[in-house]
């Protein structure tokens, strides 16, 4: 199967790469991000990306302009469902380039995080999938976390410390929301 595969960063692919191509599906990675801030973040995770892929031997596809306008207009006044809205803005894109380019599938590397909401983004995904027409392929890569992230280290990948968006890193720093 060809799947196009939204990548968030280059660690949180390696499980989900390497588990793609031994169960012999034909990945194409996609780097599409706007919900990433600030730019020169986003840039790192854009050649961590690109790093992975070279090292993977995986096709990469990267989205050509850089746009966070997209995902602060999406979210604006809307921020506690800012996970949800993330989710839909890239799975949307993806899905889009995906049937565009002929794939059989999309799916994405946030499904080997522990820390995402698989259910949403499942209900995502396939809510996606039905509109567009090209189905969402859901992988539950959660056991392969530690692995992924043991083998990007040992890659010099660059590793970030939050999610990617602008309140992911104010409540990395946020005491009050330490602990639960």
């Amino acid at each position: 199967m060809r799947v196009l595969l939204h990548i968030c960063c280059g660690p949180c692919a390696v499980y989900p790469v390497q588990d793609l191509l031994k169960q012999g599906h034909d990945p194409k990675g996609y780097y599409y991000n706007p919900n990433i801030h600030p730019y020169q973040e986003y840039a790192r995770r854009r050649e961590g990306t690109a790093e992975m892929a070279r090292r993977l031997e995986i096709p990469l596809l990267v989205a050509s302009e850089y746009h966070p306008e997209t995902y602060f207009r999406e979210v604006s006044f809307k921020e506690g469902e800012r996970c949800r809205i993330c989710y839909l803005v890239r799975l949307q894109e993806t899905a889009a380039r995906a049937k565009v380019e002929g794939y059989d599938s999309f799916t994405t590397t946030l499904l080997v995080s522990p820390w995402q909401n698989h259910d949403l983004l499942r209900q995502t995904g396939e809510a996606i999938a039905e509109e567009e027409g090209i189905p969402f392929v859901y992988f539950d890569w959660r056991k392969g976390f530690s692995e992924g992230r043991r083998q990007a280290k040992k890659m010099g990948l660059y590793r970030q410390q939050y999610c990617g968006c602008l309140y992911s890193e104010q409540d990395r720093y946020d005491r009050s929301k330490k602990n639960g």
